[in-house]
């Protein structure tokens, strides 16, 4: 089964920056979606930002657009997500994860849970001054 693993968590200063890498136990030769998540405590997860791996088409939320980037590395076989402008309101446990089936209608991957079905373990996004 793949599995995929998280890093690059920590905590940050507000205005600071961090990068998430996902590495992807096993290689995909078709195109699939891949996006991150995260969860605060006592919230809902909540989806942050999904591409199609392959595809130019990427997804934010609002909360995070202009300020997170996602990207995929076909030969590191790695998805990451670059964060910077960091608010104490970021502050999350965060997760990637992989849906390997892939629609036409789609060309940027969903920000919607349960569209997902390949989770990673998480990695801690902590900001706060």
């Amino acid at each position: 089964r793949i599995q995929l693993v998280e890093s690059g968590g920590g905590s940050v200063q507000p205005g600071g920056s961090l990068r998430l890498s996902c590495r992807v136990s096993e290689y995909y030769r078709r195109r699939h979606y891949m996006a991150w998540f995260r969860q605060a405590p006592g919230k809902a997860r909540e989806g942050v930002a999904a591409l199609l791996t392959g595809a130019a088409g990427t997804r934010y939320s609002d909360a995070v657009k202009d300020r997170f980037s996602i990207s995929h590395s076909i030969p590191e076989n790695e998805l990451y997500l670059e964060m910077t402008n960091l608010k104490p309101e970021d502050t999350a446990v965060y997760y990637c994860a992989a849906n390997p089936y892939v629609t036409g209608s789609d060309s940027a991957g969903s920000l919607n849970a349960a569209r997902y079905d390949i989770w990673g373990q998480g990695t801690q996004v902590t900001v706060s001054a």
